[in-house]
């Protein structure tokens, strides 16, 4: 996929679909920041059976990131009723034309013929699974990520992010200080392949991660000021086409 269909895509609105009983909670994070290089996620669902014990790991990080729990009993021991809710619910959104494209959450082959379907309607639909996802649903997809990836990347992260802390704060107070992370995120979701990523598309990632960002929390009137001050992290440049000047970050190693 080219940077400029990419660019095309950021501006779409995605329906992310997650089965509980077949994605991982701890990657959550990492999946929106997947589903957010190609639109902005406004359909936040997650499907399982949330009076059994194996959905508990859900329900810290659903709330944090805005997603709805969608209650399916499992009528029947050892059947898997998450997937038909799911389907119906994905079928009434795409007739319902309020997304652009969607970004299915599970390992299961299930999910093959709905992925095949929604392309056949010319909408966009990504995948995210682990890598025993069978091969039909992964090439029914435009775009398929397997979390084995995302594990990899998330333990790449996080020695940096603890890294800009300082000593000596609570850890709430240094994770509402230390503005890394969430600026780690959203140029993830905006970086194209050449390593650099626009400030606006950055800019919009970030409203995407946290609605209630705001440079001034971090002393800075603008965002394009406040990136300018993370030298050691962050180098920028400007590009002019005879209009405005465009300003490109790019993350250090």
């Amino acid at each position: 996929m080219t940077d400029e269909q990419i660019k095309s895509l950021a501006r779409n609105k995605i329906a992310m679909l997650i089965d509980g009983d077949n994605a991982q909670a701890g990657l959550l994070s990492q999946m929106l920041v997947e589903a957010g290089r190609y639109g902005q996620v406004t359909v936040r669902r997650i499907y399982g059976d949330w009076t059994t014990s194996s959905m508990n790991s859900w329900k810290d990080t659903l709330n944090f990131h805005a997603f709805q729990p969608i209650q399916q009993f499992r009528y029947t021991i050892g059947k898997n009723a998450t997937d038909s809710a799911m389907i119906i619910d994905a079928m009434d959104i795409l007739h319902g034309s309020v997304v652009d494209g969607f970004c299915l959450v599970s390992s299961d082959s299930d999910y093959t013929r709905l992925a095949t379907r929604i392309r056949e309607t010319g909408i966009f639909v990504m995948g995210i699974g682990e890598k025993k996802t069978p091969k039909p649903f992964v090439n029914a997809c435009d775009v398929f990520v397997y979390t084995e990836n995302l594990v990899t990347e998330k333990k790449a992260v996080q020695p940096r992010q603890t890294q800009t802390r300082g000593a000596g704060k609570k850890k709430d107070e240094k994770d509402e200080l230390d503005p890394m992370p969430i600026l780690t995120q959203a140029f993830e979701m905006a970086v194209q392949q050449d390593g650099w990523a626009s400030l606006a598309n950055m800019g919009n990632a970030l409203y995407q991660v946290d609605p209630g960002f705001d440079p001034r929390t971090y002393g800075h009137k603008q965002l394009s000021k406040m990136i300018s001050k993370l030298k050691d992290r962050f180098e920028m440049r400007t590009q002019e086409n005879g209009g405005p000047a465009v300003f490109y970050v790019k993350m250090k190693e």
